[in-house]
C-alpha cells in the first residue's frame, strides 16, 4: 500500500489482463463503444496509469445487431483517401455494415482510444466479431454488461 500523499503508479510486473465478452445486439454505437473504450484503457481499475496498458481484453458479439439513432444509416459518412488524385473513397454507414460490418465499431472504439502506440496496443485487445461465434473459448471470458452510469455489470453473479 503506497504512503499517504504519494500518487500511486503501477508497475508493468503487476499488470494482468482479464478476459471480458459483451454482447452488442440490441445497443447504441456510441454508447457502447466509449464502454469498451473505457475497459480497454484499464480506466475501471484503481490501479489505472495514464502510460502503461492496464486494460482488459474485450470480445465483442454480435455486432451485426449493434443500432444506431436518427438518420445516421445514411449520413454518416466514412472516407479513406488511397493518396492518388481522385483516390477520395466515402462510404455510408448502411453500405459499410453490408460490406464490413465489424469496421464501424471498430472505428467507433479506435477514436476513443490515444491516437500512438499506446492506443494501438490497447486496440490489439479489442475482437470484434459480426456473429455470437468466436474462437476465444480457451480464455475463459466473463460476460459483463454495462449499466446506466457505465458500470461493469457481471452476468450470472
Amino acid at each position: 500500500m503506497p504512503l499517504p500523499g504519494k500518487t500511486y503508479s503501477a508497475k508493468p510486473s503487476e499488470i494482468t489482463a482479464s478476459w471480458y465478452i459483451v454482447d452488442a445486439s440490441g445497443q447504441t454505437l456510441g454508447r457502447l463503444a466509449a464502454n469498451v473504450a473505457k475497459v480497454l484503457r484499464g480506466k475501471h481499475k484503481p490501479m489505472y496509469t495514464p502510460h502503461l496498458n492496464t486494460g482488459d481484453h474485450v470480445i465483442v458479439v454480435n455486432v451485426k445487431g449493434i443500432r444506431v439513432t436518427g438518420k445516421k444509416v445514411t449520413d454518416k459518412i466514412y472516407t479513406s483517401y488511397s493518396g492518388y488524385p481522385g483516390g477520395l473513397h466515402k462510404r455510408a454507414y448502411g453500405d459499410m455494415v453490408v460490406k464490413h460490418p465489424t469496421y464501424p465499431f471498430r472505428h467507433a472504439v479506435g477514436g476513443m482510444l490515444q491516437h500512438g502506440t499506446l492506443g494501438k496496443e490497447q486496440l490489439r485487445r479489442l475482437k470484434v466479431y459480426a456473429g455470437d461465434a468466436h474462437p476465444h473459448k480457451a480464455q475463459q471470458p466473463v460476460p459483463i454488461r454495462f449499466g446506466v452510469k457505465g458500470e461493469i455489470e457481471v452476468i450470472g453473479r
